[in-house]
């Protein structure tokens, strides 16, 4: 088995590598993508080794990368689409919602739009302004759009890849401040579907769902409940849009109890969604209201006070606790 222990950013740049490699209509296209290797050196050495016309760096003009993206897509190719940081996505938000979303629904079928873009995002790194933003849920909330993310190496090796081979257009969210925690991954197991949740550490007294970089959080926060004599179950939700409701609802079902722990602000986040669906699904198997944990609905603050903004171990656990009071 070829397993290895590789950084999140390690293992994104294999996946692309490998991609790049397998398939010659695979581009990769973004700001400082090629000769820098990006500015958190996912594309590092990719074009050295695949040349100028597969790795291509672009204009500062995130609308136009997009709209490229699509033309090459509507030509056969593969782009992969690198946006800078999460809060660049904007400028390219009108290209991805009213065209790469719903070109494949108004051809009836006809035309496929095989585009991913890649948005590392989320807070943790002291970032300036426009450099720590959590957007998901306003691509989640997009009919014909699929959005993921994944929280460690081994799944961002393979989600990438397969958010590649996919026929739709996908949203590849990138925890960054996740970049560089190590994992292991195995370059010749069989993943996961790539919209499936998976059992991230089982429970049975309460289900904590979360997605990107705060899986490791809830983790965290699992084994301090464990102390306590708590069993937390821990579900990474993997992705977005579509969640994988029956995954959740069986957890649910088993614990009785839920909480959904995201970055972005709770108010019409991910979290409310899941509440409400398994509030419907599992209304006689819950023993507690379902609890949100996230960001408060306010802009991003400067990074001194970034550390107050975010979820972290006490909010996680002040909400399996209140949970677990009822």
């Amino acid at each position: 088995m070829a397993v290895e222990k590789m950084s999140l950013a390690k293992a994104l740049n294999e996946s692309l590598r490998k991609a790049l490699d397998t398939d010659p209509k695979v581009l990769v296209m973004g700001e400082d993508v090629g000769k820098l290797g990006g500015v958190f050196r996912i594309t590092d050495g990719l074009q050295k080794d695949f040349g100028e016309e597969r790795v291509i760096d672009t204009p500062l003009a995130e609308s136009g990368i997009v709209g490229t993206a699509i033309g090459l897509a509507l030509r056969g190719y593969r782009p992969v689409v690198e946006i800078q940081f999460d809060g660049f996505v904007f400028p390219a938000y009108d290209q991805i919602v009213t065209q790469l979303a719903k070109m494949h629904a108004r051809a009836l079928g006809k035309i496929k739009l095989p585009v991913v873009v890649r948005i590392p995002y989320g807070g943790g790194i002291g970032a300036v302004e426009h450099h720590s933003e959590s957007p998901e849920a306003l691509f989640a909330h997009v009919a014909g759009l699929k959005v993921v993310s994944p929280s460690n190496a081994a799944d961002g090796y393979w989600m990438l890849q397969q958010a590649i081979q996919s026929d739709d257009p996908v949203i590849f969210f990138e925890p960054k401040r996740r970049y560089w925690d190590k994992g292991e991954v195995d370059t010749e197991s069989i993943p996961d579907p790539l919209h499936a949740a998976r059992v991230a550490r089982a429970g049975t007294d309460i289900t904590l769902a979360a997605y990107g970089p705060m899986v490791k959080v809830c983790l965290e926060a699992a084994a301090a409940a464990e102390e306590e004599g708590k069993s937390v179950e821990v579900l990474d939700l993997r992705s977005m849009s579509p969640i994988d409701f029956d995954a959740v609802q069986k957890s649910v079902e088993r614990t009785g109890r839920l909480v959904v722990v995201h970055e972005a602000p709770v108010f019409y986040g991910s979290g409310a969604e899941i509440a409400a669906r398994i509030t419907e699904r599992c209304f006689y198997h819950l023993e507690a209201p379902v609890l949100r944990v996230g960001g408060f609905h306010a802009p991003y603050p400067p990074a001194r006070l970034e550390e107050e903004y975010l979820p972290g171990l006490d909010r996680v656990l002040d909400a399996v606790d209140r949970s677990l009071a009822y």
